[in-house]
């Protein structure tokens, strides 16, 4: 009888140090994450956390050969749009802002395949140590983003929404205030600037002015910092790619894209984050979709979320909500500006916005993402490549996002093959990085 070595030696070896004896995951599956075809019956030997060699006929002398029959090796997710730190169940606050609550956060986004996690914004002093910690490979994933990220007076993000602290956000009013802050960022040695240029569906009463975007984004340039905006219409979107932002951090919700804009997004290079997992989340609980109920979802659910969609009440007042319907057509918009964006060969990269709010669920909802993405129309092959290769070179980690020599062994082993069925994506087998593999959320049996 076969037993997963997951399910048994590899639960420890998740804290133990990088093994110095090669290990070779044979008969395996290679999706390598640059769109060529799958390599069948492969192996991928890797030693002292990075790969050595992948593919067909490797030699696998001296190395501890672990069999991976009728699984498939993809490189570990990378989520470009992230929170940490914002959550504890079903609260959202800088009251949650601590190491444990981003300890554990960052072992549910491991569990789920996502190796490295880029935070966007709403951060404390907290996340530069610990930043450090993750490159050093001592947390469970690695860990990138913003530092607090820069919004304005009364405006968005809308603090009854974060409940994020004076430490965690600049608000500021003026164009000078945008310089100093974008310098402290800086010193402070952010990874990018983070801007919140939207009203949250006429939620706050005051938008960011394009003189204080356009201060930012200068001065950051000048700093050598790309600048991350935060969209929802159009209209948001060509002002802060007019001015210079370097991504736009949410797709465009309210309307197609025309060909002007594609074509500028093209000539400037500017990248692109959908986060069609967003407006999902804000009707999925409440109606009860059928993905929300299988064991993959309900093992990422705290026991307080978990009894707060299991209640009818709140899901009936929520399905009252007037977000409902503008979440539907958001999603809708999102989905097919998507699909026009990647066809016309736009920089797309994988974010989720998972960690803002206690329903966008960290790690579950980038396997909704891909899911969304395919439904969108991608392939499952494109959505798999977005979310590893596109999503490492939005970052600019040339050492990550694809299976080959020299790469970090940030790997996700999945049943199946995704390449065919996305749906494989939530067959996880283990998730390996820094030398080492913890198990997926749910134990499997073995494959036939």
């Amino acid at each position: 009888m076969m037993i997963r070595i997951s399910s048994l030696l590899l639960l420890a070896a998740a804290t133990s140090p990088v093994a110095a004896q090669p290990i070779a995951l044979s008969h395996v599956r290679i999706i390598d994450g640059t769109g060529a075809a799958p390599i069948e019956d492969g192996t991928v030997l890797i030693n002292q956390g990075r790969i050595v060699a992948a593919g067909r006929q490797i030699s696998t002398k001296g190395a501890r050969i672990l069999d991976r029959s009728g699984d498939t090796i993809l490189p570990g997710l990378i989520s470009d749009h992230s929170h940490v730190g914002q959550i504890r169940g079903k609260t959202a606050g800088a009251a949650n802002y601590t190491r444990e609550t981003i300890t554990r956060e960052l072992s549910q986004y491991r569990r789920y395949g996502i190796t490295t996690v880029v935070a966007l914004g709403n951060n404390g002093p907290l996340f530069d140590p610990l930043r450090k910690e993750a490159h050093q490979g001592k947390l469970p994933a690695d860990l990138f983003g913003v530092d607090q990220g820069i919004g304005v007076a009364n405006g968005a993000p809308p603090q009854t929404m974060v409940k994020v602290g004076p430490d965690q956000l600049y608000r500021l009013a003026t164009p000078d205030e945008a310089r100093a802050d974008v310098r402290k960022m800086a010193a402070a040695g952010t990874d990018l600037v983070k801007i919140w240029v939207d009203d949250f569906g006429g939620s706050v009463p005051v938008k960011m002015s394009p003189d204080i975007y356009r201060t930012v984004i200068d001065e950051s340039h000048k700093l050598g910092l790309r600048v991350a905006a935060h969209i929802h219409d159009l209209s948001d979107a060509e002002g802060v790619v007019a001015a210079g932002a370097d991504i736009i951090a949410h797709g465009v919700r309210d309307t197609p894209v025309p060909p002007e804009f594609v074509a500028t997004l093209k000539q400037k290079g500017v990248w692109y984050i959908a986060t069609l997992a967003l407006d999902d989340a804000t009707v999925a609980w409440a109606e009860q979709q059928p993905w929300t109920k299988t064991p993959f979802t309900r093992a990422a659910l705290s026991p307080e979320l978990a009894a707060q969609i299991d209640d009818a009440a709140w899901r009936e007042k929520t399905l009252a909500t007037p977000q409902m319907a503008p979440a539907r057509a958001s999603l809708t918009m999102n989905e097919a500006n998507l699909k026009t964006l990647v066809d016309a060969g736009v920089k797309v990269g994988f974010g989720t916005d998972s960690g803002a709010t206690p329903v966008r669920v960290a790690g579950l909802a980038e396997h909704r993402e891909l899911m969304l993405s395919v439904q969108a129309g991608l392939t499952p092959m494109r959505a798999i490549t977005m979310a590893t290769r596109d999503a490492a070179a939005l970052m600019n980690l040339s050492d990550r996002g694809t299976i080959a020599p020299g790469k970090r062994a940030d790997l996700l082993i999945v049943q199946g093959d995704p390449s065919r069925d996305i749906g494989a994506m939530d067959r996880i087998v283990e998730t390996w990085a820094n030398g080492s593999a913890v198990p997926g959320s749910l134990p499997l049996a073995p494959a036939r």
